[in-house]
């Protein structure tokens, strides 16, 4: 849906009722705000990674740092079964350099790792991702038991998906905030006033104008620093 919008979204605009445009462009819009998230996520876990095991090769005196290092930075992308990916074979490569060597190569990886994973992860992707360190955890810890290492590896986009969607619905989750009165009536307004504008227009054209109002109302949330405290649309007004 998100490579090719033109097609997939202009059908999922045609078969969604059209009173539900306006929530489903804020939904497509914040799925791709939770793919970069999690994508510049990675990216930034991959590459502290990187860096860590070459500075530690060299450290060392090990041949093939750089070999090593992006082995373990792209090992970094599966969750759980990349530490070993990444130990296993710089344990083999510095075995000739000796056994005090070796262990205290694997030593120092798996406090990383284990910093990695307790520390840095919740940290980023709780950040990028709007989840606390224990939905990240939770997440990562049930998508692996589910779906092994592709669960593992699509758990955090989901989890901060459905969240989003949840939200998006306005439906009332245990131990998060009732949405306020003025954001409901403000929502409400922006569906009335998408309706008016894309009377008898059809989907394709209704889903630029939806894209549009989402996006203002994105735009005004941002700069209004808190969810609801918005000047809402008014009646007949142009995205």
């Amino acid at each position: 849906m998100l490579v090719d919008p033109e097609r997939s979204q202009g059908a999922l605009y045609a078969i969604v009722p059209r009173q539900y445009h306006v929530r489903l462009a804020r939904v497509l819009l914040n799925l791709e705000t939770i793919v970069g998230g999690y994508m510049r996520g990675q990216i930034l876990t991959s590459a502290a990674i990187g860096v860590y095991v070459a500075a530690l090769l060299t450290a060392f005196r090990l041949p093939n740092v750089m070999a090593f290092a992006v082995l373990a930075a792209a090992a970094d992308v599966i969750p759980f079964v990349g530490g070993a990916l990444t130990l296993v074979p710089i344990a083999l490569g510095a075995l000739p350099h000796g056994m005090t060597v070796t262990i205290s190569l694997v030593v120092l990886i798996i406090l990383y790792q284990e910093f990695e994973n307790r520390i840095l992860i919740p940290r980023i992707y709780g950040r990028v991702l709007r989840l606390s360190a224990v939905s990240v955890t939770l997440a990562l810890l049930v998508g692996g038991q589910l779906l092994g290492i592709l669960g593992a590896l699509l758990a955090l986009p989901l989890a901060a998906g459905l969240r989003m969607i949840a939200a998006e619905l306005r439906l009332e989750l245990p131990g998060q905030p009732a949405g306020s009165p003025e954001v409901r009536a403000r929502d409400e307004r922006a569906e009335e006033t998408y309706e008016a504008l894309t009377k008898g227009a059809p989907a394709e054209e209704a889903a630029v104008v939806a894209v549009a109002i989402a996006d203002e109302i994105r735009k005004r949330n941002a700069s209004a620093g808190v969810s609801g405290v918005v000047r809402p649309f008014e009646a007949g007004a142009k995205p």
